[in-house]
């Protein structure tokens, strides 16, 4: 049987870094991320859905889909987003979905599936445990204005569009705590790994 830990927390938390260096310790990562730009792609359904419910206005000279244009329509209209939405989870579900049943029959012992709506979209029963990469609001705001050269006002609509962090961290088994620098969080996600991975005693 293969485990399946779900990976998540809020946008400019550090899921992506966490994920990079359970990768390094030897888990199989899905990221549910890197399916969302791939079921959009020219050529996909979901494209074609998107630019039927948006417009041509989301889209950049080439035909891909221009993320900050689309971020910036369905982050200010819940309706918008969850029109997107009903396009792209369906079709990032059946995509991961296919990635999973795949490293089940090579026999992978651990997958991380990292997605930054597991709790919201409701599809937890697709892991079974759930890892939060935790920030307080004040850091996650000031990560993700740097990031992503967002204005306050920008960043917290982004930050209001997912489940606080507080109660992401009141659903997890395992909390990694990424209020700290980077070094830290190596340091404690190592530690993750040898106690609940490898089950050492490290007491």
């Amino acid at each position: 049987m293969m485990r399946v830990i779900g990976l998540t927390g809020g946008i400019a938390s550090g899921k992506s870094t966490a994920a990079k260096i359970l990768a390094e310790l030897g888990a199989a990562v899905i990221d549910a991320d890197q399916l969302a730009r791939d079921v959009v792609r020219p050529g996909e359904p979901a494209h074609r859905a998107i630019v039927a419910a948006f417009g041509t206005s989301v889209l950049n000279d080439d035909g891909t889909i221009n993320r900050a244009a689309l971020g910036n329509l369905v982050f200010a209209d819940a309706a918008a987003r969850s029109r997107l939405e009903a396009i792209t989870h369906p079709a990032i579900a059946l995509r991961a979905k296919e990635l999973l049943t795949e490293l089940r029959r090579r026999k992978t012992p651990l997958a991380i599936y990292m997605a930054p709506l597991l709790i919201e979209a409701g599809i937890i029963d697709r892991v079974d445990e759930i890892w939060v990469v935790y920030v307080d609001r004040e850091t996650q705001l000031r990560r993700l204005m740097l990031r992503d050269g967002l204005s306050e006002t920008g960043a917290l609509q982004r930050i209001a569009s997912q489940m606080p962090m507080e109660e992401k961290r009141e659903r997890a088994q395992v909390v990694i705590d990424n209020r700290g620098t980077e070094e830290e969080m190596v340091r404690q996600i190592r530690e993750i790994w040898e106690r609940k991975i490898l089950g050492k005693n490290l007491s």
